[in-house]
């Protein structure tokens, strides 16, 4: 992977993840709110699959 390609990932992820709290930032507020409230089990479980999504999407894209 070149470091272009990794500057360009990184920059998509960026605004992927502004979305949200651009259109809807008192959506976006409340399920923040929802995430502080899981414990730390639940929040490695969703990091986890986060993960193996990507993973596997990268796999395919292969």
């Amino acid at each position: 992977m070149s470091a272009e390609n990794f500057w360009s990932a990184l920059a998509l992820v960026l605004v992927i993840e502004g979305i949200l709290p651009f259109v809807s930032p008192g959506g976006w507020r409340r399920g923040f709110g929802q995430l502080m409230q899981l414990r730390d089990g639940q929040l490695r479980f969703f990091g986890l699959c986060s993960i193996l999504l990507g993973l596997f999407l990268l796999w395919l894209l292969a």
